[in-house]
């Protein structure tokens, strides 16, 4: 099913064109009615012998079910979190208190998402742990030769996303995990970004630890899921009663852990019916009118193929980013993370990617989604076009 023939989401109906899918998405309607049951009539604790536990227990095995479909792995080897930075934490700190090294090595790359980043660092500060930051190139890929040279007997996990959350960049995270594993160490994978986006597969990866955020993909906030492969151990972050292999203790939130699985069977679906092309195309239509009204001003920050079919990224010479969104009311978009909007700072992400001040101030990011058609491309080309002209 197309955007376009999706009935239109209650929650766009009043606002500007939404540009912003890499932020947050809006809860699909179908999403948010397979989780109100548990809300109401299905209450139970899942981990109850009685009748009252049955419905939920059941249902949360389920929903197991499809999160593991999504990135075709075994339902067992997912536990569900209450956010992506939780499990990027139970990933990072549970891998490097659990490896048995005095003084473990940990290594990552300098555009991840700060979930990662700031993770690292307070496992520097507070457990010793030694810490290398991957640099990126032009486009934000790290080289995997650079990877090998820095792999020692002490390292303990190696973290790279799979998509940017700013220009999308698809990571080569097959040949970086097949370089991690020749040297014994584990290797962890955000795929916030790109879960129902692109098809993920974790044997494929070889992967032993991917993270799936549920507000990226049509399900509420407060949700998310580490796969965990079979073998692999980790320190738990909350521990308790033992739930979840005894990774993530406490009583399962069924309610969400629903609405993530039918969020991932929806995507699953839309993966199979050739979703990505449509968003890809209308991608490419929104960068073709601006390049085209604005001869010689946009440049594209990221690769041109290796990215999110959803992500364009594009800085407009002679604006800023804010300035230029502040002109364009019509139109819901980033200027770069939203984990760093409020601020006219330099974006991370670009400035490690060597873009100089006035092109990272200038960039805009624009993220498509379930609900994007093509009249939203062409509202949000015009405004952008008039607001560039204006400024």
């Amino acid at each position: 099913m197309t955007g376009d023939e999706l009935a239109a989401h209650p929650g766009l109906l009043a606002g500007p064109v939404y540009l912003d899918y890499n932020a947050t998405t809006p809860v699909d309607p179908r999403v948010a009615a397979a989780m109100l049951p548990y809300l109401t009539d299905h209450f139970g604790n899942p981990s109850s012998s009685h009748p009252y536990g049955q419905t939920p227990r059941r249902a949360l095995a389920e929903a197991r079910v499809q999160v593991a479909a999504l990135i075709e792995a075994p339902a067992e080897e997912i536990v569900f979190t209450g956010s992506g930075s939780e499990a990027n934490l139970l990933a990072l700190r549970g891998a490097v208190l659990a490896s048995g090294h005095p003084r473990p090595h940990v290594i990552t790359q300098v555009t991840e998402h700060p979930a990662v980043l700031e993770t690292a660092r307070a496992l520097e500060r507070l457990h010793g742990t030694r810490v290398t930051v991957l640099p990126v190139d032009s486009d934000g890929l790290v080289d995997p030769a650079m990877l090998g040279d820095v792999l020692n007997e002490d390292t303990a996990l190696v973290s790279v996303m799979a998509a940017n959350n700013e220009t999308g960049t698809l990571q080569p995270i097959a040949e970086l995990a097949a370089l991690t594993r020749q040297h014994g160490a584990l290797f962890h994978c955000d795929a916030a970004q790109a879960a129902g986006k692109i098809p993920l597969n974790a044997a494929e990866l070889d992967v032993d630890l991917l993270t799936v955020v549920g507000h990226k993909m049509y399900a509420p906030k407060g949700i998310a899921a580490l796969y965990v492969r079979d073998g692999v151990q980790l320190e738990p972050v909350v521990y308790g009663g033992g739930q979840q292999r005894g990774l993530r203790a406490g009583t399962e939130n069924v309610a969400l852990a629903i609405a993530l699985g039918t969020a991932a069977e929806l995507s699953r679906r839309e993966l199979a019916d050739g979703t990505p092309d449509r968003m890809a195309a209308l991608r490419d239509e929104l960068h073709r009118r601006l390049n085209e009204a604005l001869p010689g001003r946009v440049h594209l920050n990221g690769p041109e193929q290796r990215r999110l079919p959803n992500t364009l990224n594009v800085s407009i010479d002679g604006t800023l980013g804010p300035e230029l969104l502040a002109a364009a009311p019509g139109i819901a978009a980033s200027t770069g993370s939203a984990c760093h909007s409020g601020a006219h700072t330099l974006s991370p992400v670009l400035t490690a990617m060597g873009r100089d001040a006035s092109r990272a101030l200038g960039a805009l990011r624009l993220s498509l989604g379930r609900w994007s058609t093509r009249e939203d491309i062409d509202t949000a080309a015009e405004a952008l076009i008039q607001a560039a002209a204006a400024l």
